[in-house]
């Protein structure tokens, strides 16, 4: 999965000031296709920008299509607790506190301290909960806890998740929660050399060492056609012994999952043909088990489903947030396929073979054979979990290898994501900033966002997709361990830079010209050396796993250029900048880093890449973050970005649906609120 802030440079956008939370919410139908007046920018507060995005295409959809996209739009945010919970166990609690607080205090709402507290909902649920989206760090509301705890007795108190506690028991409960930062301090923990799983706050382990967990984990096999053991599941001690509480209909998560299956039953009944039905019916059976065998025969078929316009991506996917990478986090992203943004994409995954051919990995790691990665540009829908609302903005499932080599992946590109994101990137002026020369700067302009669209649709199409491991040789999760999924990221990124490089795109048409190249190398080495560290605080480390791929590949790269003067940091009237002197051997290093990366992956060495990470992709210069962070803190814009989703509606006469519109809110707040009420099916305690 790529994350946007892959390219960050070509897609901060313009700084607004924090818009009022109260107003009214207002939406806007248009017709097909984008609409050049539409409104990108929603609220912004703290570092976080809001955008909002068009789903062009939806209204040419049959009415089937449009009712099995509305069935899953619905079992989409039907797994938006799920989250909340996986990310603290205190997650669910803590939200609708907010939300009642929010919701129904009926005191001054003008006050600076109001103004706080509003910034902290609105950063609680950008985040999903209390810790940062993309550092994991615990953050606290700005307004004082007498503040707070005033806000609280002045709202419906009928309505807190207190229980049976009184108001000031239930507050003497959460004060520590809430404003204590040694409570839950960071969500993921990665440092070396510590227990990762007690030191990291998430939901995924209680009462357990990672020593425990490693050991529970290790009687399961996990060489050839294994299931991913631990995706779907809790461990904890019962009566002294480690086991699992697994996510599924009657066991953990159960009142959330059973919704999701009511709505993908009724998707099922109107799928598009006999191979979408049959892999959602397959995705109901494994929300009715909990059976990871299951889980795989879904994500065959899915994969399988090659037709369908329609398409969704539910589950536990992702394992970002496990510092030891085995559980996955709840996300379903929603889409139609984006046909003429297809087409780009479609041409390079008809090459993957050419390109596992000539990549310069070693010939036992390739595959003899590429199993079929289907590709697609998407328009999305809707987003939820852990994929809202910051988003990818390229996607590469599923996510276990021997799935990919004997029955492939699909590839996608998120079009209309990036489309605001361009959009909002217009009004930026972080190019300026951080551009070496003025040749950098209008090449940069002029094939930045086609540069950065190639990138992805490499990374994600022939990028994970590549490779193999060696016969013997187990899972990442258990190999690299709390490395793997920065090794991974940043295997996938190197695949790309290589071959962005290479003739092989002009001959086939998807890049006019070298430039193209040039463009994404300067981008990617000013982002991985320099600003992306606008979005760390002074004296912090990388934590997050693609921010440390880019700067273990930008790092390696420059210091083993050195001798060649490769990649030069420049001053310019007393500002540092990143220069590439030389591409064509910036590319031979990507290929030489890509090499030993697939190494890595194919062998299992642990130590070669906790020693790339930990040497190349963690430590900052201060001195260097300083300046950048003065820099960026000029040009008056937020370093992170997230969506408001569009919102579908059911026309009905009687119990039949007759058609299904696609309307854009324009307000984050009032989208959370009405969440919180129609889609909160678990308890505060799971």
């Amino acid at each position: 999965m790529l994350l946007m802030g892959t390219q960050m440079l070509n897609t901060s956008c313009h700084n607004s000031t924090t818009q009022q939370t109260t107003t009214t919410d207002t939406t806007k139908v248009v017709a097909d296709g984008y609409d050049s007046t539409f409104k990108v920018e929603a609220e912004a507060f703290a570092d976080l920008q809001l955008l909002r995005y068009q789903v062009p295409g939806f209204n040419s959809l049959s009415l089937q299509q449009k009712k099995l996209a509305y069935y899953l739009y619905q079992a989409a945010l039907s797994g938006r607790d799920i989250i909340y919970d996986q990310k603290s166990k205190y997650g669910i609690l803590l939200r609708k506190t907010i939300e009642t607080v929010y919701g129904t205090y009926k005191g001054d709402k003008n006050s600076d301290n109001w103004k706080k507290f509003e910034v902290y909902c609105g950063r609680f649920w950008f985040s999903n909960g209390n810790h940062h989206h993309y550092s994991n760090e615990k953050f606290l509301p700005e307004c004082p806890y007498e503040y707070f705890a005033e806000i609280v007795k002045n709202s419906d108190t009928t309505q807190l998740p207190k229980g049976a506690q009184s108001v000031d028991a239930f507050l003497a409960t959460i004060k520590p929660i809430i404003y204590d930062p040694k409570v839950e301090p960071k969500v993921v923990d990665q440092r070396p050399n510590i227990d990762n799983v007690a030191n990291s706050s998430n939901n995924f382990y209680e009462g357990v060492t990672q020593k425990e967990v490693e050991a529970f984990y290790s009687k399961f096999d996990t060489k050839g056609n294994a299931p991913s053991w631990g995706l779907n599941s809790k461990v904890v001690k019962v009566n002294g012994q480690v086991t699992e509480k697994v996510w599924k209909s009657g066991g953990m998560y159960g009142a959330a999952i059973d919704q999701i299956i009511g709505w993908l039953q009724k998707a099922a009944d109107v799928a598009e043909d006999t191979a979408q039905k049959q892999a959602l019916m397959l995705l109901v059976d494994f929300y009715k088990t909990g059976d990871l065998k299951t889980w795989d025969n879904y994500n065959i078929a899915w994969v399988s489903d090659t037709k369908s316009r329609v398409d969704v991506v539910n589950g536990f996917i992702e394992v970002y947030l496990d510092a030891i990478g085995k559980k996955g986090s709840f996300e379903s992203t929603l889409s139609i396929k984006d046909l003429e943004e297809t087409k780009r994409i479609e041409a390079i995954a008809n090459q993957a073979q050419w390109f596992e051919d000539n990549s310069p990995i070693m010939p036992a790691h390739k595959k003899k054979s590429v199993k079929g990665i289907t590709a697609k540009a998407i328009t999305v829908i809707v987003e939820s979990g852990d994929a809202a609302p910051s988003t990818p903005i390229g996607i590469n499932l599923p996510n276990a290898d021997w799935v990919r080599k004997e029955h492939g992946s699909k590839s996608v590109s998120l079009s209309n994501i990036i489309h605001s994101y361009n959009v909002s990137s217009a009004k930026s002026g972080m190019l300026d900033e951080f551009a070496v020369n003025d040749t950098v700067l209008q090449r940069m302009k002029k094939y930045g966002a086609l540069a950065s669209d190639l990138h992805t649709d490499m990374h994600e199409c022939i990028g994970h997709a590549s490779g193999q491991i060696n016969p013997g040789v187990e899972t990442t999760d258990k190999t690299l361990k709390n490395y793997a999924s920065t090794l991974e990221e940043a295997r996938a990124d190197l695949v790309g830079l290589y071959f962005i490089m290479d003739q092989k795109l002009i001959d086939i048409g998807v890049m006019p010209s070298m430039d193209v190249a040039k463009a994404e190398y300067d981008s990617y080495m000013m982002n991985g050396l320099m600003t992306q560290l606008t979005r760390l605080k002074p004296g912090e480390q990388l934590e997050e796993a693609h921010m440390r791929n880019r700067q273990t590949i930008a790092r390696w790269a420059y210091e083993h250029g050195k001798k060649d003067n490769v990649v030069e940091f420049v001053k310019k009237n007393g500002k540092t900048y990143v220069q590439v002197n030389d591409y064509n051997k910036l590319r031979t290093l990507f290929g030489e880093l890509l090499k030993e990366m697939q190494r890595i992956k194919s062998e299992g060495d642990y130590n070669a890449g906790k020693d790339l990470v930990e040497n190349y992709g963690v430590k900052v210069d201060p001195v260097l973050h300083k300046e950048i962070l003065e820099r960026f803190a000029k040009l008056g814009i937020k370093p992170y970005k997230g969506f408001v989703q569009p919102k579908l509606e059911a026309v009905m006469n009687g119990n039949d649906i007759t058609d299904v519109k696609v309307t854009y809110p324009e307000s984050f707040y009032s989208q959370m609120m009405e969440y919180g009420k129609k889609y909160a099916f678990l308890p505060t305690v799971n």
